[in-house]
């Protein structure tokens, strides 16, 4: 397989696909005399699993990959390809898999203490985070990172968009990132976004006190034709998490925040009203 894939987090071209790793996949498997169900046994997951690795309708964690190859006997084959496959993604190595699982979703719920998430981020409040977050890197850099984020935007524009649920930490409004004009136009934009029912958005009030998801950030995937899956999120790093128990421990803790967040009117009023504050603000 060719190598010199670009670094993780560099924008490039994939010498390869996922459905190219999918039919290797199948055509190794085949040859070596080895059914769906007896490859998932000896990598430790499920034969349906390896069906959709094989009809690229899953992507393969590194670490699994590296069992196919011990499995196969493939001498690497299908580690140094999953590797190129993850090194050539747009995105920070850590997310590149949940960005993918983000293409192919159904529905897409969030949790966020911090920030509001990429997928609802004008320009102005992104460039604001990349800036904050590589304060030495070039202008050259930052405005790559920039143009990354504002691309997958366009997840939420097209016909077979996924429903996007968003609770948001009351701190999130009141953190101005960017500044006063920045954040009146971001909020201006969750606004539009949940007005016109392409967003559900929910805001955690400080009134609520302590709840379940104090931890971090979460985001909830379901699919037509796969299980769904959970991805956590910390500084620089990022866990994609499928086990079916694991799974519905963080489904269960996004419906206890859910149950505390304000309903989505009265969100959409608190988002309205800071947006107000923020305006006056940058006009002042």
């Amino acid at each position: 397989m060719a190598s010199g894939g670009s670094g993780p987090g560099r924008p490039g071209r994939p010498k390869i696909g996922w459905e190219f790793f999918g039919s290797e996949l199948r055509r190794r498997r085949e040859a070596a005399g080895v059914t769906q169900q007896e490859l998932g046994e000896r990598v430790f997951c499920s034969g349906s699993y390896i069906g959709q690795f094989e009809s690229a309708v899953r992507k393969p964690q590194l670490e699994l990959a590296r069992r196919f190859d011990e499995e196969l006997d493939t001498d690497g084959y299908f580690s140094r390809m999953c590797e190129e496959l993850i090194n050539s993604s747009p995105f920070a190595d850590y997310f590149a898999e949940a960005a993918e699982f983000q293409t192919l979703a159904t529905t897409i719920c969030e949790f966020s203490p911090t920030l509001v998430p990429g997928l609802l981020q004008t320009e102005g409040y992104a460039r604001a985070v990349v800036e904050a977050g590589l304060p030495f890197e070039p202008e050259e850099e930052i405005e790559q990172r920039v143009k990354t984020r504002m691309g997958r935007t366009r997840l939420l524009r097209g016909p077979t968009s996924p429903k996007l649920w968003v609770i948001l930490d009351e701190g999130v409004l009141r953190r101005p990132v960017g500044g006063p004009g920045v954040m009146a136009e971001q909020l201006r934009h969750m606004e539009t976004m949940g007005m016109g029912r392409r967003v559900l958005v929910q805001i955690l009030p400080y009134s609520s006190g302590a709840h379940a998801l104090l931890d971090g950030s979460m985001t909830l995937m379901t699919f037509d034709d796969a299980p769904p899956v959970a991805y956590t999120e910390g500084p620089y790093s990022g866990q994609l998490l499928d086990d079916p128990a694991l799974v519905a421990r963080c489904e269960a803790s996004y419906d206890h925040v859910r149950a505390a967040a304000l309903p989505p009117r009265e969100s959409l009023d608190l988002i309205r009203t800071m947006a107000e504050e923020y305006e006056r603000e940058a006009h002042a």
